[in-house]
This record gives structure tokens, sequence and C-alpha cells, in this order.
């Protein structure tokens, strides 16, 4: 397994934070996937402490695990997405059909907008000069 496949997309300093704010309560287990011992987590308080404690350690070491088993090692989300971590899961190719063919809607209706910005543009501007060459009968 290579380092990226080997590492988790969440980040280590979320983990690491709500295991220190809700401490006992195991919310950093339930942030990585781990429902079930979270729960555990919670019901026992942490363990009694000890628990809690050692999560503690091992989240700030960065050897804590998520629920697919992958290490929590990258301090932010955009870190572990620069350094690739996560990428194993992939849209189906129908989702990515329906996101390129909404991306060309987009674009086309982008266009639309620019070209009836500029014909308005030019109509206000046309009537404009004509008003200002406009004289009043005498």
């Amino acid at each position: 397994m290579s380092p990226t496949e080997d590492a988790s997309e969440k980040s280590r300093a979320v983990a690491l934070t709500l295991g220190f704010v809700l401490g006992p309560l195991g919310a950093h287990r339930y942030y990585v996937g781990k429902i079930g011992t979270g729960v555990l987590q919670t019901i026992t308080m942490g363990g009694l402490g000890l628990w809690w404690l050692y999560d503690m350690i091992i989240i700030t070491f960065g050897s804590f695990r998520d629920a697919d088993g992958r290490r929590v090692k990258y301090w932010t989300e955009d870190e572990a997405f620069e350094k690739g971590a996560g990428t194993s899961r992939q849209l189906p190719d129908e989702a990515l059909e329906e996101l390129y063919a909404l991306r060309d809607e987009v674009a086309d209706l982008t266009e639309r907008v620019d070209f009836t910005e500029r014909l308005l543009t030019r109509g206000h501007n046309e009537f404009d000069r004509k008003e200002s060459t406009y004289q009043t009968p005498r």
C-alpha cells in the first residue's frame, strides 16, 4: 500500500479538536466514522478518561485510524486532498456524465447571458446617442 492509500482524507486537526473539546463523548471517533466505538466511548465516558487520553496521544502523533483503517495523518483536509489521500473513491460514470452535461449547459447559459448583456448595453448606448442629437423644434 502506498503512503497516500494508507492516509485518510479526514483532518487530524479536526479530530484532535473534537477529542479535546468534547473529550470523553467520543466525538472524534464519530468524525472518522467509527460509530460503534464512538458509542462505547460515550457510554463509558472515554473509558473513564483513559481511553480518551490514549486517543489524544495517538491522534497527536498521527497514528489514529479512521473506519476504513487509514491513518488520520494530515492536519487539514486540503493537505490530504493535495497529497491524494482518500482518492480511491470515484463517482460512477453516470454521475460524471451528468456533471459534464451540467457544466456544458452552464457554459451555454453564460454565453447567452453575456450576449444579452451586450445587446442591452448597445441598445442603451444607441438610445443615448439619439437623444443627444435630437433637437427640439422652435
